[in-house]
Order: C-alpha cells, then structure tokens, then sequence
C-alpha cells in the first residue's frame, strides 16, 4: 500500500464518522500500554482491534524486572504479583552421547553484582493477564477498545492535515472513518500501519530455525520443574523450561536439527512437539496432563528501517517494529518500553508543551534498542545451539540488557552529556534503585518508584547538608518562579491540565496524585538529604520545594546510601542535581559546589529549551 496519501476524504469516499486525537492500532501489550498512558495524561486516545477479545492463553509470558518495575511506578502491579510465578534462578542441564542427561549448572537469574535490580527475577503469567490489568486501568479511566474493528487504511486531510483513518467493523460489516492527529500501529510484525510509512520495511534476517511452544499442567519426575531450565540434548536438541501461573509449565521445544534446515510445517503440530520433549528429557518421565495453548514460531531478526513518518505523524511499536525470538522474554517487554517512551511525549507535544521535534526522539532512541536487542537475540539462539557454558557466558555478559535495567539511550536531546563528572549514575540510564525515608510520614520508599507516573519531569535536589545549602537551593528554585522562564513552562503547562485535565480513576483515591503537582504540572521536586530530621523544617526550605513536602527524602536507609548510588559521593559543601524524565530515564546529572547556584538553574533552563 503506498504511503498515507493526502486525500479530503477517505479510501470508500465516506464522511468521517468520529474524531479523537491519538489512534492505536492494536490491543496486545504495546498497544494497551500506549493507551493506558495516554488516558491517564488526559489525550484523547481510540484503540482499534481485529479480535473480539483479549488474549486468553498463551502468548508473551514473561516479564523483566524493569518492565515489572514500570507497572509499579503505575501502581499496576498488584494484580499481576499475586497471581503470577516469580523466577529467581535457571539451571543448565545437558546429556552427550557418552552420558545421560545431568544437571551441569545452577545459577541465579539476576545476580546482585551483575544487575542490581530491585526486582531480581522474571514474573511469569500468559499475555492476557497483562492485557486485563491495562485494560481495568484504562476502562476506569472512561476509555474502551473498539473491538472488531479492522484497520483499513490511512489518508491525509488536505484542509487540516489530519489523518483519516479508515477501519471496518467487522460486527456491523461496515466501513467507518476517524480523523485523527496521531496514528500508532501496535500491529505486530505483519502491520498494515506500518506500510503508510515510507521506506519502513523490516531489514534483517530471517532463519530456518523453528521451535515449538506449549503450555500446560506437566507430569513428571524431572527434580527442576519449578526454575527455569535450559536442556541441550544430543538427540533432540535444546529445550527451555518456564514455570507458569496456575500450575503450569511452558516449554519451548527446538524442531530445527539445525539452522540450515527447515523444519516441514506437518512436523510443527503439539503431538511432535511433545514426542520430541519426551526423547529430549529422556530418563526423566514426562507427560501432560492437559494443553492450554500450543504455538510455533521460526526466528528471524529484524527492524524497521523507520519507525516514524518524516511528519512525526503516524508510528509503529512493538512488533510492529522490531522481530526476534521468545528465548529471553523481550517481545513483550521491549514493545511495552516502545509504548512507555513514546506517550509521554505524544502528551507533551499535544499539550504544545514541547516543541514537535521531541517526537523524533521516539524513533531515535528505540530504534537504537530494537537494533540492540536484535545483536543479542542473534547470539543468544546460537549460544542455545552450541552449549551450556557458551549459553551460561551470553547470560553473563547480556544479563542487564535482558532485564531491561541494561537498556540505554546514546547522548542526545534528552540525555545531555555530565558536567565535566564521574558519577555511577549515568544520563540515557534508568534510575539506580535505592530506599530512602520520605520526611513528612516517616515511611521507608524506594526512591525511584515513590513518585507514580504523571507524565512529569522530576528534578532531584541532593543535598548533603540542608541548613548550609539553603542559599544554593534558594538560588536555583527561584528559577521556577512566576516570571522566569521554567516559570512560563509550569504556568502553560497548568492552563493545559486546567483545561485538558488527566483521567481520574476511582483507585486514585489511594494514590493521591494531587501531592505532586502542587509545584508545578511539568515539574515534580526532590529534595534528597543526609540532614537528619531534627536539624530542619519544611518551612526553612524554598517555596516549590516546601510545596513538594511528600518528595523530600532523608538518606538514612541504604548502605550504601541512594546518594552515595547516584553520585558517588557529595561533600558537605556540594549539592547534585538529577533530571529525570517521565519514563524513569536520566535526563542529566550534575555536581555542584555551593557558590554555584546561577549557574546550576541556568543548565536546568539548558537542558529544558525543547520545551520553549
């Protein structure tokens, strides 16, 4: 199809039939995830779907410690903690044509050394569970998915520049027209979407090999069915093991003998597949007791070449955008990081907030880690075929990029390189997880989750010493004032939420988001001290800060402490500024000695020029 034409009316010639501002195309993970930001933000969002409901077994199972991590940060994740299966380890099993098949490792999935998340294991449940909870978020937010709704096509309106975005209902056998400022595909690797994106085409390769998956209630006296499980076998291959929810198994099962060869689709049936476990897992005993979902895929690895249209106007997530194989859990995860990055600055840019060339970042930065994960796919299925210790050292070296806390941005617009500073906190990285004492309640919190998702910058103060730094930070918080610049950026961005509020549901009730945005509706403010309690009061501080009293932090919890994380250390007589964006990412950090507060406001104003 060619790209998305300019045309007054659309493909059938009909009239337009509704208007919303952004479209996705989509209800699977990526495309829930877009749209469940975009409702709380307060955008305008229509979701379309071909299917007449969600996602009941099967699919993406797995989710990182960054992507559970995110749900926490929305406060999402209850549901999916409870019912779900946590991994902590994986064990290597092997057998040769001189031994039987035997346990030749063990080893922590995410080592605290290596990884450092806060949440060191894979949380196991089928696709549709994380489709529920994003779409009980979104349905208490008033928004709903049109189901049975096919996309069709997509054309320009010459008068406005908008898009009319053409989708049948396949209930009604109609053809209905929305227009739109935004179309995003959440289609999955065959996206119509994506083909109204010049030049977007998927590059890279695809493979003969071919795997088998199936999930269900397992029978066996293999001694590790409840950690993960890598089996190489010499007589048929590698296996891997996943434990899952409601006491079952999934088994990804190698039908390829090897990538030269390709597998005959009449092989690829659960029957085979089962038969091929059994010769693999071979003394253990190994049947089912029932199948709940039964799937087959053959690897490729490939990326669209763009993920935008040069007008920053229609995108593609997700699948729709980067393909690879199940073996490491990344679909999911990395298409739902697509969606996370991508929202809060469609709502920026809406809002008129940011200036139009913020969208380029999208394609910018995840392309970059759709290009990263498709390296490490590539060696990851080849460490598969080759081995448990080759398997075992790709785990070692790629294990922070596969629990996400790994995926990072090259310098750029939104991650400004350091001022001249050595820093284990790095701009382009995710927040480095650590416990802090929140001032006003006296709650431990995790510092990088207490804050929840609002589509806000957070700008954190850390200051070791707050009675001597008081002029520094006076200094720079009059920066925020009414008559400055980062002032005009609040007062525009609190006419925008006046008039275009967020999407209240009732389970904010709990969350009280009103506590972080009485400063600012573009800012949260942080201040972070090794001060103790009794040496200050919230009154001594400045305005925007005392404004922000339930994000004023002591730092007497971690050893080491989230400053001593993040910086490295401070001396009494320095403060550090961090800059982080929406999504978790760090924006910028900077050291600075007291005596230098214009010019640390005058970086922040800096940093914050694509939204002036």
């Amino acid at each position: 199809m060619p790209p998305c034409a300019d045309n007054e009316g659309y493909a059938s010639g009909g009239s337009v039939d509704a208007s919303t501002t952004v479209v996705v195309v989509g209800a699977g993970p990526s495309g829930l995830m877009l749209a469940c930001n975009l409702a709380r933000f307060g955008i305008d969002v229509t979701i379309l779907d071909d299917r007449p409901d969600k996602t009941s077994t099967g699919k993406a199972d797995g989710l990182q410690p960054q992507t559970i991590e995110t749900f926490k940060q929305m406060r999402l994740a209850d549901p999916l903690l409870r019912k779900a299966v946590r991994v902590y380890d994986i064990s290597f099993w092997q057998s040769t044509a001189d031994k039987p098949l035997q346990r030749t490792g063990r080893q922590m999935h995410y080592p605290e050394h290596l990884v450092g998340a806060s949440n060191p294991y894979i949380l196991l449940a089928h696709q549709g569970m994380v489709e529920e909870t994003l779409i009980d978020d979104m349905e208490s937010r008033g928004v709903f998915i049109a189901r049975s709704s096919r996309f069709v096509s997509c054309s320009r309106a010459l008068s406005t520049g908008q898009l009319n975005i053409v989708y049948e209902d396949l209930l009604s056998k109609t053809v209905k027209t929305i227009r739109a400022d935004y179309l995003v595909g959440c289609d999955g690797a065959r996206s119509k979407v994506r083909e109204f994106i010049p030049d977007a085409q998927l590059e890279g390769e695809m493979t003969n090999a071919s795997w088998g998956v199936l999930d269900g209630v397992i029978d066996t006296d293999f001694p590790d069915l409840w950690s993960k499980v890598a089996v190489r076998s010499h007589v048929a291959g590698s296996i891997l093991w996943i434990p899952r929810e409601r006491n079952m198994t999934r088994l990804y099962v190698q039908l390829s003998e090897s990538d030269g060869e390709r597998v005959d689709r009449s092989k690829a049936t659960p029957e085979y597949v089962m038969q091929r476990a059994r010769d693999a897992m071979y003394p253990f005993h190994l049947e089912w007791k029932r199948i709940e979902w039964f799937g087959n895929y053959v690897v490729g690895q490939r990326v669209a070449k763009h993920f935008s249209d040069s007008d920053a106007k229609i995108f593609i997530a997700g699948d729709a955008g980067h393909c690879h194989s199940a073996l490491a859990a990344q679909g999911a995860n990395t298409s739902m990081h697509d969606s996370f990055n991508l929202a809060w600055k469609l709502n920026l840019v809406i809002r008129g907030l940011a200036k139009p060339s913020l969208l380029a970042t999208y394609e910018e930065e995840r392309q970059k880690i759709a290009y990263d994960l498709i390296k490490f796919d590539a060696e990851h299925c080849k460490a598969f075929s080759q081995g448990d210790a080759a398997l075992a050292r790709n785990f070692d070296d790629n294990i922070r990029f596969i629990s996400g806390v790994g995926a990072e941005y090259s310098q750029g617009m939104l991650s400004r390189d350091k001022h001249a500073i050595s820093t284990p906190l790095q701009p382009g990285a995710l927040q480095l997880p650590a416990k802090v004492t929140r001032y006003i309640d006296a709650n431990p919190v995790d510092v990088q989750l207490d804050i929840p998702i609002l589509g806000q910058f957070r700008i954190y103060f850390f200051i070791p010493d707050v009675p001597i730094a008081l002029g520094f930070l006076s200094i720079v918080c009059e920066r925020f004032g009414n008559a400055t610049v980062m002032g005009e950026i609040s007062s525009r961005a609190s006419q925008s939420y006046t008039k275009r509020p967020r999407r209240a549901a009732p389970s904010d009730e709990f969350i009280q988001p009103q506590r972080y945005t009485p400063a600012s509706s573009a800012f949260t403010f942080t201040v972070v001290t090794q001060s103790l309690k009794s040496e200050f009061e919230i009154a001594d501080l400045p305005e925007v800060v005392q404004d922000s009293r339930w994000t004023l932090y002591l730092d007497n919890v971690d050893t080491p402490r989230c400053t001593d994380r993040w910086f490295g250390s401070l001396q009494r007589g320095q403060a550090g500024i961090v800059i982080v964006r929406p999504d978790g990412y760090v924006g910028a950090v900077d050291k600075w000695n007291l005596a230098a507060g214009n010019a640390a406001g005058k970086r922040i104003e800096d940093y914050f020029s694509f939204m002036m």
